[in-house]
């Protein structure tokens, strides 16, 4: 991406903080450290990790987890997917994750966080609890109390987030908070190694992170950007539910956007897709990123973009049947319910998520027929690995996905030159342009010409970046935009 210049990803400066030298400096000294095993650590161990038995990355299955990616109509398939069992070295604990990378380097950066992100949160994970097992033994041997220990290590930023977690220390189990640690310190790690990448350019590129660490009955979830993990559970009349595990993380969410325009980005929706809101440059029309966190996209981490998770606990029950995890190349054509319907129709365990993905592409050609088929990848967690089949009643189909499945497929083989009918189900998540909508007057400044010339720039990008996250790369004048920047700061 030659047209993209920024501080960041240029080699950093001899002696600064992120210069190489300095860098091998701290991991020398880190050996005599506690648990200081992290860049040096993840290096020794990525090399094999496609042989480290019981973790999954391709399309397959094993005894709790089904996987299935397919590449759309954009290009490059830049979804990667993750199951690990026997996570951490503990016999009960499995880690699931699904990363759906944008830009045109988010293939390897979606790939880059599946691979280290994962060792980044073990080894934090064992630092904290060999942490925590320290202050426990110094609280035994003192008379001073263990909270005034504790709150030595939380820093002025943390100190809130800590003091909610401790509202309801009698429901949230001990591995809670030591794990939602792990994941934020992991999580900030992995986006520092990304901005220092050699080989990777991240400054218009990145990728969203829904991740999951189960062990035993406790679930912690740590998210970043738009992909979802949707719990499929049952009812007391026995009727199957969907319950939405994690929130998806766009600049709509008001929260969101306050914290984007308080660091002078914007957010607003172009006219023609007036239900995406996006991410754009205080003084350029660019990128419009579909987010509000995300890996990478270091050209908007100055301006209210985050990678910061968020994390959340739920313990799971004997109703519960299994999770999905899956990018928006799901969510945009299917419904939470549909989903869980569609996994617990499954013929069996083993085509679960191939069975998603395939019915995902057929709504996606019924719906949104001249619109190109987004990217989509599926990691399905059942949570009762003695169970023969899905569910209690595997075969079940509700009357509403019955009722889908036949609508999409007699629709599906109509003439394509016959006008496509108008669809009735399967909500959209608000990520995709809808075509023939009528321009809508925004509530910013810029007048219709720019946006005109932005979908020029789009079209030329086509098949690069990607239309439903990002829709065009900023352009920078070597040196002059860095002047500008460094004035910006001051």
């Amino acid at each position: 991406m030659g047209s993209c210049f920024s501080a960041e990803s240029r080699s950093p400066i001899p002696g600064s903080p992120s210069s190489p030298a300095l860098g091998i400096r701290k991991r020398k000294n880190s050996k005599k450290k506690l648990g200081s095993r992290n860049s040096s650590f993840d290096y020794r161990r990525e090399e094999p990790l496609h042989r480290i038995p019981g973790r999954l990355f391709l399309n397959g299955s094993s005894e709790v987890a089904s996987l299935f990616t397919q590449q759309g109509k954009k290009g490059t398939n830049q979804d990667a997917m993750l199951v690990w069992e026997n996570f951490a070295s503990r016999t009960d604990t499995v880690f699931c994750g699904v990363f759906d990378g944008h830009g045109p380097y988010g293939h390897m950066v979606a790939k880059r966080v599946r691979d280290s992100l994962p060792l980044k949160l073990s080894s934090h994970w064992e630092v904290s609890i060999t942490n925590e097992a320290v202050l426990r033994e110094i609280s035994l041997n003192t008379a001073g109390s263990i909270n005034s220990e504790d709150t030595a290590f939380i820093s002025a930023d943390e100190e809130s987030r800590a003091s909610v977690d401790l509202e309801d220390t009698e429901k949230i189990p001990e591995i809670f908070p030591t794990l939602k640690e792990s994941f934020l310190k992991a999580f900030k790690v992995m986006d520092r190694e990304l901005r220092i990448h050699a080989n990777i350019d991240c400054f218009c590129s990145g990728t969203t992170a829904v991740t999951l660490i189960k062990q035993g009955p406790n679930l912690v979830i740590g998210n970043v950007g738009d992909s979802r993990a949707v719990l499929g559970t049952r009812e007391k009349d026995n009727s199957l539910s969907a319950i939405q595990l994690t929130v998806d993380l766009k600049p709509n969410l008001p929260a969101e956007a306050e914290r984007i325009r308080k660091c002078r980005g914007r957010v607003f929706a172009l006219q023609d897709e007036p239900e995406v809101a996006r991410v754009w440059l205080p003084n350029n029309d660019s990128p419009g990123l579909a987010m509000a966190r995300a890996f990478g996209d270091f050209c908007l981490k100055d301006f209210g973009l985050i990678s910061v998770p968020d994390i959340s606990y739920r313990r799971l029950t004997d109703k519960d049947e299994f999770i999905v995890l899956a990018t928006d190349g799901i969510w945009d054509v299917l419904s939470n319910k549909e989903v869980v319907d569609i996994v617990a129709s499954a013929p069996a365990r083993t085509s679960a998520a191939r069975s998603l993905v395939e019915f995902a592409v057929r709504a996606w050609r019924y719906k949104y027929p001249t619109s190109k088929v987004d990217d989509c990848a599926v990691v399905c967690l059942f949570l009762d690995p003695t169970a023969n089949g899905i569910s209690t009643s595997s075969s079940f189909k509700s009357k509403e996905l019955q009722n889908s499945v036949e609508q999409v497929n007699l629709l599906s083989t109509e003439n394509n030159d016959d006008e496509p009918a108008e669809p009735n189900c399967l909500d959209r998540s608000g990520t995709v342009r809808t075509p023939g909508k009528e321009i809508l007057k925004e509530d910013n400044e810029e007048d219709s010409s720019k946006h005109e010339d932005l979908n020029m720039d789009w079209s030329a990008l086509e098949g690069v970046s990607r239309v439903n996250t990002l829709l065009t790369l900023p352009r920078f004048t070597p040196g002059k935009d860095d002047k500008k920047a460094a004035a910006a700061r001051k």
